[in-house]
């Protein structure tokens, strides 16, 4: 059982400390989704471990109860959006990583346009900017299921509840692109004057 005040550790590490492979996997993940921690990751590769042990499990097995778990491990998984309900057990051992990932409160807010950067998105969920429904979520890992992705909105006494807050304005690749161009412009500008000046002297 383990003492009441210990959490149980919620993910495994991987078996050996140093596999290049997995380190440049882990950290184009990190820098994708916003991660902090390797730990992040793990877990949910803890989670999708679990749910392909119980997919494994319940296909060698016919019995009442297999079905029965059968039924409720579809819905859940069919609730986040990973497979269909009516889907098999081949489709959940093949959900990949990142598609998990892609569930998280943090990258859900950064798809639907609420955040200008993975890295804004987990700061205005941690300072407690966010809600689902009427709770308010501060841990940018909170798996949202697709009936709650219509009620992900900023709480009322956020500043960034307007739709006109600096902050929340993204701006487009063309402008990106235009404001990158007068900037080189404005450079090229700075030499060709520096070199004006020496060539005087």
């Amino acid at each position: 059982m383990g003492h009441p005040r210990k959490i149980r550790r919620k993910f495994s590490r991987p078996s050996h400390p140093w596999q290049k492979l997995r380190i440049d996997e882990e950290n184009a993940l990190a820098k994708e989704f916003g991660l902090v921690k390797k730990r992040e990751i793990w877990r949910l590769g803890s989670l999708l471990s679990n749910f392909k042990a119980q997919a494994k499990r319940l296909s060698a097995s016919r019995t009442e109860q297999s079905k029965k778990e059968t039924v409720q491990l579809m819905k859940r998984l069919s609730s986040y959006g990973l497979v269909a309900v009516d889907s098999s057990y081949d489709d959940v051992l093949s959900i990949p990583l990142k598609k998990l990932l892609e569930r998280r409160l943090q990258s859900v807010l950064f798809a639907k346009k609420l955040a200008k950067t993975m890295k804004q998105a987990r700061q205005m969920i941690t300072h407690n900017h966010v809600s689902v429904g009427l709770k308010t979520i501060s841990s940018p890992s909170y798996l949202v299921k697709i009936n709650e992705e219509n009620s992900i909105v900023f709480r009322t006494v956020s500043p960034f509840s307007d739709d006109e807050h600096p902050e929340r304005k993204r701006k487009d690749m063309e402008e990106v692109k235009e404001e990158v161009k007068k900037l080189k412009e404005q450079i090229a500008e700075k030499k060709s004057e520096e070199k004006a000046k020496e060539a005087k002297k």
